[in-house]
């Protein structure tokens, strides 16, 4: 929980999600996370969360949207490499989920009942995993992934899309660090 993943445990193109993790204890982080992230959400206004800082971009709900859609799909992927299957994991169309649910029509409440009940999900997850399920390896999208290497990218990927959000929205989240 406290040892950052080897390169080795997952595929290239998560480095930059794993890199923002800071040090320290994964739940925790992940925990302190979802306690500012639900915080922020519900302290939208309606105008706010259907903000999109350009056209064809994706509103500050829809944002939200994508971390829980995200989350549920790693912690899936997180679940059955932990408990030890071997079958190759596909991967998936971020988009292609985007078009399918109408975010927008979420009120805030909503989206923060969500985001909090997936979270919850994920960390009665990881607190009750072995220390050899943590080490455990699976395929996901044709590349090697450890279960370690998982939370930290639900955790990193979160960090990059709260980055986006306090930069090009002005939405404003607390860094966790």
């Amino acid at each position: 929980m406290n040892e950052r993943p080897s390169q080795e445990e997952y595929a290239a193109f998560y480095e930059g999600y794993i890199h923002l993790v800071p040090e320290g204890n994964v739940i925790e982080l992940l925990q302190k996370q979802a306690e500012h992230v639900e915080s922020a959400i519900r302290a939208l206004s309606d105008e706010q969360a259907n903000y999109r800082y350009d056209q064809g971009k994706w509103s500050v709900k829809e944002v939200f949207g994508h971390l829980i859609d995200n989350e549920r799909i790693m912690s899936g992927r997180l679940l059955r490499i932990a408990r030890g299957d071997k079958t190759s994991l596909p991967g998936y169309d971020q988009d292609t989920l985007m078009e399918g649910h109408p975010f927008e029509a979420y009120s805030v409440v909503d989206l923060a009942e969500e985001y909090a009940a997936v979270r919850y999900s994920t960390i009665v997850l990881l607190r009750r995993l072995s220390p050899e399920a943590w080490m455990r390896m699976g395929q996901v999208n044709d590349n090697t992934a450890s279960t370690r290497s998982i939370a930290y990218v639900i955790t990193g990927h979160e960090l990059h899309h709260l980055s986006v959000l306090r930069d090009r929205y002005d939405v404003q989240i607390y860094e966790v660090k």
